[in-house]
């Protein structure tokens, strides 16, 4: 005759124990925090890192005075540890820059484009060439202009008009035009 153990519910067998379902619900949401703290420690220092340094926003903004630069002459300053060209352009410069037709231009730009409303002798531009980076001459006394009379990038030969719009070399754009305003009408604030 057979037996039936009674302290064993029908259908399972003595060896087999129930597992809680709540104990693995606990389990999983434990192990997804867990991840989620881990991947947290690992991505803000990683965010961090990617923050401009204190020694960086603090040259983030460059001042400029404009009463010594003559009418003709350029000067250079620095901004954000790349060279800054500042240039007073002349009537007959203004004129030459107006009057080039933009289908000569390889990165077409007006004069109007690049300089402030009002202030047309003023033209800001960054000191690196757009080919390869290198700084182009012409900023300073006596050094060569190029055939346009702007500046001249000795490295691969690109030539910038006195406008800093792209003439002739391998430069593929014009020199770039910082963010800047005149904070009186002798001084620029470039950033």
């Amino acid at each position: 005759m057979a037996t039936v153990d009674s302290a064993v519910p029908p259908g399972e067998s003595s060896g087999e124990q129930l597992e809680n379902p709540r104990r693995r619900d606990y389990l999983s949401i434990g192990a997804v925090a867990f991840a989620g703290v881990g991947a947290g420690a690992i991505v803000l220092p990683i965010i961090n890192s990617m923050s401009p340094a204190a020694d960086t926003l603090a040259l983030s903004s460059t001042e400029v005075d404009l009463s010594a630069i003559q009418p003709g002459q350029s000067v250079k300053a620095t901004f954000r540890k790349q060279p800054l060209f500042v240039r007073n352009l002349t009537p007959q410069e203004i004129a030459a820059a107006d009057a080039t037709p933009l289908s000569e231009l390889r990165d077409p730009q007006t004069l109007a484009e690049r300089t402030k409303e009002g202030k047309a002798n003023w033209l800001v531009t960054l000191g690196v060439c757009t080919h390869l980076g290198c700084v182009p001459l012409g900023a300073g006394e006596g050094e060569n202009k190029g055939a346009f009379g702007g500046y001249f990038c000795p490295c691969h030969g690109s030539a910038y008009d006195t406008a800093g719009r792209i003439r002739s070399g391998p430069a593929p754009t014009n020199l770039a035009v910082p963010d800047y305003e005149f904070t009186s009408d002798t001084t620029i604030l470039v950033g």
